[in-house]
C-alpha cells in the first residue's frame, strides 16, 4: 500500500492507497499559519512534519494496517515558498510560504536584471514576490543574523523528504514555482542566481517526482510507526498534482478548477504556453516531459473561507456549507460586486497590493448577497484567466472540479453560469492532489502508469450554465472588471504599501 501526503496551507490531507491509487481512506491534521500586515505569511516547519508523524499513525489505527503493508510513500506541497535551513538541515527561521508578498523590492531588482518579459519566456512565469527566490533575497537582505546561518533553501514538500530520507532534493514541479529555474534547459538557472547574487549551491538537487528519493531512515520510521523498508518517491507541488488526481494527465484529457485555499484553472501540455500579456504562467509537470498551464489566484477558497468566518457566530467554526447554500440560485445580488484580493493578487492582474473589496453595498443586502458576492468575485477572476488562456490558443469547453469548494453545488453552479461552460464535480474532490501524489508513488514504484489516474476519479454531477444568467454576468464581467481598474491606484498608495517598500528597500527589520 501507499501513503500520501499533501501538505496544504490549512493542514496536511494524508491518504492511505492500494498500489495502483485506489483511495482506501483520508485524514487531515490542522495546523495554523500567520499572517500579518505587509503581506507577512508564514508557518513552522515543524508542524509539517508533527502532522506528518501524526497523520501516519492515525491511517494504519483508523483502517488495521499492519506497517509491512506499507511500500512506499510520497508527499505533495503547498508551492512556491522559502524554507531556509542550516547544516544540519534544520529551519532557522519559519517558512515564509506562497502567500508572502513582502519581497517587492527584490523582485523589482531581478526585473531591472533581466527585463520583465526576458524573464518569463526564461521561467514560464512573472517574476513575482509570491515566488521563492525573491523571498530568500529578502531574507538576506532583511535578517543579516538569520542569513548568515543558511546553507540551503527547499520548499515544504523538500523539507519533509529530507526528514523522511535524509536526501534533500527537489522535483521539476516545485522547482519551475522558484523563479529560478530555467525551463527550456530544465535546470536552476545561472542567469536569475546570477542577477539574485544567489549561491547556487543553496539549491537542492532536481530529480523527476517519480525518482525514488530513498528509504526511511531509522528515526522518521520509529516517528512515522512504520519499517525502514518503505521507499519514499520524491513527490511534487500540488498544483501538478492535483492536475493528476483529477485525471488530467494528457493534453486531450481537458481542463480543471481546484478550489482550494488559493484556486486555479489548469490543464495539460507538450509545451511551456505563453501568454502575450505574462496574466497565466507554467508550471513543469510530475509526468516527465508534460506541462500544466496554469492560472493561479491568491485567495480563492481562502475568499470564502473569509466571509463565512465573519458572519458565523464562532469564527472558529465557520457555517460555510449553509451560508453557500443561503446564496444559492433565486439570489440577485443587485450590483454588488466582491474583489477577491485579500492576499494580492497573482492572475491575472498580478498586483500583490491589490486588497479585497465589497463595491455597491446597499443598506438592503444581507449575509446571503454578501456570501454569493464572494463567490461570483472569485467565479469573475478566473473567468478572465479562462480568458486569457483561450486568447492564446488553448480550448477549454468545460472543466472539472476538486478541492474542498468543489463540494457545494451553489459554488459550482454560479461557476458554470459565469463561466458559460459545464463544470463537473469528481468522485474525489478534497483527496486530488494526496491521489495524484499516490499515483506518481505508484509510477515511481512501478506498479501502475499515469493512465491509471483516470479511472480513479469519475465524475459525479454536472452544473451546466443558464444562459440568460451567463449573458447577465458576461455584462456583469466588465463591470467587475471595471471595480478593480478604479481602485488600482488607490491599492497602489495605500499606506500598508509605501510602509512595506520603505522598509524593504531601506533594509529594515
Amino acid at each position: 500500500m501507499i501513503i500520501a501526503h499533501d501538505l496544504g496551507t490549512t493542514g496536511d490531507k494524508a491518504s492511505l492507497h492500494h498500489d495502483d491509487g485506489r483511495l482506501v481512506t483520508s485524514v487531515t491534521v490542522p495546523y495554523p499559519a500567520h499572517f500579518a500586515a505587509g503581506g507577512v505569511a508564514e508557518q513552522n516547519p515543524q508542524d509539517w512534519w508533527d502532522a506528518t508523524v501524526t497523520a501516519t499513525r492515525e491511517l494504519l489505527a483508523r483502517t488495521g494496517t499492519a506497517p509491512a503493508e506499507i511500500a512506499g510513500l510520497v508527499v505533495s506541497g503547498q508551492m512556491m515558498g522559502a524554507v531556509l535551513l542550516d547544516s544540519a538541515g534544520e529551519p532557522v527561521r519559519p517558512a515564509i510560504i506562497w502567500a508572502d508578498t513582502r519581497s517587492g523590492a527584490q523582485q523589482r531588482e531581478l526585473e531591472a536584471a533581466l527585463g520583465a518579459e526576458h524573464a518569463y519566456r526564461l521561467l514560464g512565469h512573472r517574476l513575482n514576490p509570491t515566488y521563492s527566490v525573491s523571498k530568500i533575497m529578502w531574507v538576506r537582505d532583511n535578517e543579516p543574523d538569520v542569513w548568515a546561518r543558511v546553507r540551503r533553501t527547499c520548499v515544504a514538500k523538500d523539507f519533509i523528504v529530507l526528514r523522511l530520507t535524509g536526501r534533500l532534493a527537489t522535483d521539476r514541479s516545485d522547482a519551475s514555482g522558484t523563479n529560478a529555474y530555467d525551463q527550456q534547459r530544465g535546470t536552476w538557472s545561472d542567469e536569475v542566481l546570477t542577477a539574485a547574487k544567489l549561491d547556487p549551491a543553496l539549491f537542492p538537487e532536481i530529480l523527476d517526482s517519480t525518482a525514488v528519493v530513498g528509504a526511511l531512515t531509522a528515526d522518521a520510521a520509529e516517528q512515522l510507526g512504520l519499517h525502514t523498508g518503505v521507499r519514499v518517491v520524491m513527490g511534487g507541488g500540488d498544483g501538478p498534482m492535483a492536475a493528476v488526481g483529477s485525471g488530467i494527465v494528457t493534453p486531450e484529457d481537458g481542463a480543471y478548477v481546484c478550489l482550494g485555499t488559493s484556486s486555479w484553472i489548469s490543464f495539460v501540455t507538450e509545451a511551456p504556453l505563453l501568454d502575450p500579456a505574462m496574466r497565466t504562467f507554467t508550471f513543469d509537470n510530475v509526468v516527465p516531459g508534460l506541462f500544466v498551464p496554469t492560472a493561479t489566484m491568491q485567495a480563492g477558497g481562502a475568499s470564502v473561507q473569509w466571509i463565512a468566518e465573519a458572519l458565523s457566530p464562532d469564527p472558529a467554526h465557520p457555517e460555510t456549507g449553509r451560508l453557500t447554500a443561503e446564496a444559492a440560485d433565486g439570489i440577485d445580488t443587485e450590483d454588488l460586486y466582491f474583489l477577491p484580493y485579500l492576499l494580492g493578487e497573482r492572475a491575472p492582474i498580478w498586483d500583490p497590493h491589490a486588497r479585497g473589496a465589497f463595491v455597491g453595498i446597499g443598506r438592503h443586502h444581507t449575509r446571503a448577497h454578501l456570501v454569493r458576492a464572494v463567490l461570483e468575485g472569485t467565479a469573475f477572476n478566473l473567468l478572465t484567466c479562462i480568458q486569457a488562456f483561450r486568447a492564446s490558443g488553448a480550448v477549454i469547453d468545460r472543466i472539472d472540479a476538486v478541492g474542498g469548494g468543489a463540494q457545494s453545488d451553489a459554488y459550482l453552479s454560479v461557476l458554470a453560469d459565469v463561466w458559460g461552460i459545464p463544470v463537473r464535480r469528481r468522485t474525489i474532490v478534497e483527496e486530488a492532489n494526496s491521489l495524484g501524489a499516490a499515483v506518481t508513488a505508484a509510477v515511481g514504484l512501478g506498479l501502475a502508469d499515469f493512465s491509471a489516474a483516470r479511472a480513479l476519479s469519475e465524475v459525479t454531477a454536472e452544473f451546466v450554465p443558464d444562459a440568460a444568467r451567463h449573458a447577465a454576468y458576461t455584462r456583469r464581467h466588465a463591470r467587475f472588471t471595471a471595480a478593480y481598474e478604479a481602485l488600482e491606484p488607490w491599492f497602489a498608495a495605500a499606506p500598508h504599501v509605501q510602509t512595506a517598500d520603505m522598509l524593504a528597500e531601506s533594509g529594515a527589520h
